[in-house]
């Protein structure tokens, strides 16, 4: 099992996520509030400025404190390595 790195420690699985986005727009302040109230919203921010909205395949939203180009980097370097790891 992959795991990305979201800031300060916290890790959600590769393989769970469809996408990383910005907070700004309208749609997600909306999805971020629809979870807040389903219950299916992990702040992972540790009381710091949303700068990453993750949404995984189970309905789960996770805020992160870094930016959405870090945390795809990190998802990423993750992919890579686990391929290169497969073929050693």
């Amino acid at each position: 099992m992959k795991l990305i790195n979201v800031g300060f420690g916290n890790m959600v699985s590769a393989g769970r996520l469809v996408a990383i986005v910005g907070p700004d727009s309208a749609p997600i302040k909306r999805m971020i509030q629809e979870a807040r109230e389903g219950g299916t919203l992990i702040d992972a921010t540790y009381g710091r400025r949303t700068r990453a909205v993750l949404i995984m395949d189970s309905d789960h939203i996770i805020l992160s404190a870094l930016q959405p180009e870090t945390v795809a980097a990190r998802a990423n370097n993750r992919d890579t390595d686990g391929e290169e790891e497969e073929e050693a």
